[in-house]
């Protein structure tokens, strides 16, 4: 998970569309931008093949950059509410200031102002969780993974507890730094986040 020098940003729509109909802006790291992969498999992207197939009317915008921290992601995170005006933010930040061993409080604030944010901006929230290893301390993981739950239910938003949770176990289905996800894993990493984002599309915006 380390910062690349470009900002990776997909859309998957025109952009009159962005601006006619229902936007999800999905806004994490890594594990969401395809690192590793080619943009057109990570599981956003397959979000928003899915919805076009299926002729919905939502589309999807990526503003994941691999290395990003929930510091960073807190300080572009107003231009990009105004930007793609989304109905729907789905905040996978976290797994880079568990990695680093950033302070848990400091995570948990910056989360708070992103899902404070888009409240403001009358856009809904999906938090993804993330959980660590064991060799980074039982307290370090331990507060680490309670704070997604936690800021789930202080703001009352919908909580994906550990967007890797399908493949974790399997290490066949992670490239060779042991903490990216292949292209074959991906399906299931849509999957995985599908069971919690459909009913809130089913939802009348």
């Amino acid at each position: 998970m380390f910062k690349t020098l470009s900002f990776l940003l997909l859309l998957f729509a025109s952009a009159t569309a962005f601006s006619a109909g229902h936007t999800i802006l999905i806004y994490g790291d890594s594990l969401s931008a395809g690192y590793g992969i080619a943009t057109a498999q990570s599981w956003p992207a397959l979000l928003g093949q899915r919805l076009q197939q299926s002729g919905s009317a939502w589309t999807v915008a990526n503003a994941s950059i691999s290395g990003e921290t929930t510091a960073g992601g807190r300080s572009r995170f107003d231009a990009a509410l105004t930007q793609f005006k989304p109905t729907i933010v789905v905040i996978a930040l976290g797994a880079n200031d568990g990695l680093r061993g950033l302070p848990v409080k400091a995570m948990r604030d910056n989360l708070t102002a992103m899902i404070a944010s888009a409240k403001t901006q009358q856009a809904r929230v999906l938090l993804v969780g993330m959980r660590l290893p064991p060799n980074y301390g039982p307290d370090y993981t331990r507060d680490f993974e309670a704070s997604f739950h936690d800021l789930a239910k202080q703001h009352k938003v919908p909580l994906l507890p550990f967007l890797l949770e399908p493949i974790a176990a399997d290490r066949n289905a992670f490239q060779a730094d042991n903490l990216h996800p292949l292209a074959t894993a991906q399906p299931k990493l849509l999957d995985h986040v599908w069971a919690v984002l459909k009913p809130m599309l089913d939802k009348r915006p």
